[in-house]
């Protein structure tokens, strides 16, 4: 994957969420993916759930969002914030995403196009949820795609294991955070 056609997608790192699965750990290897990808040039971005006040994108027949809109969760501006361990900079891009997928009522194709972006490194909670849903999306417009495979974490441990080991891999590369910092070093010095 070259650096500069490449993005490191941290999807669904979000206060609420960041704190239920994954915890801390799972925090510092994101914050070690994003230093090694800003690094190397790679472009960082940002993909999170949100949706307007009184949550006119959620219908009661959607099962996983259904319930969001008895909550004051993941309202733009307000509570859909990305976790502050792993803030964006300046530089990175923010997308919000209104279903599972971050292509899903984003503008996350748009924006890849417009940077000639051809391979993305997946990371992100939950991996039967986003990760899942944005990988297949993703092979299916042919891009090239890496998992963090310690980048990711849901609240099924075994799932998590089965789809690292028995589904991605037919679509993605599986790596660790530390295989693709070294990876990206390597690249680096070539």
């Amino acid at each position: 994957m070259d650096p500069a056609r490449t993005a490191l997608l941290v999807m669904d790192i979000q206060k609420g969420i960041a704190e239920r699965v994954g915890g801390e750990t799972l925090l510092a290897r994101l914050m070690e993916a994003i230093a090694a990808a800003r690094k190397a040039r790679v472009r960082v971005i940002y993909v999170k759930l949100g949706f307007r006040p009184n949550y006119p994108e959620v219908s009661r027949a959607n099962p996983i969002f259904a319930h969001v809109a008895d909550t004051e969760n993941f309202v733009e501006g307000i509570s859909s914030d990305i976790h502050h361990a792993i803030a964006p900079d300046k530089d990175d891009i923010v997308v919000t995403k209104r279903r599972v997928s971050a292509f899903s009522g984003s503008d996350l194709d748009v924006v890849l196009r417009a940077g000639s972006i051809n391979a993305l490194v997946l990371c992100g909670i939950a991996t039967s949820g986003v990760v899942l849903s944005t990988l297949r999306q993703a092979a299916d417009m042919d891009l090239a795609l890496a998992v963090l495979a310690d980048g990711c974490a849901d609240a099924d441990e075994e799932l998590h294991r089965v789809l690292m080991e028995k589904v991605f891999p037919r679509q993605a590369q599986i790596l660790t955070v530390g295989d693709w910092r070294a990876a990206l070093k390597a690249r680096a010095k070539t």
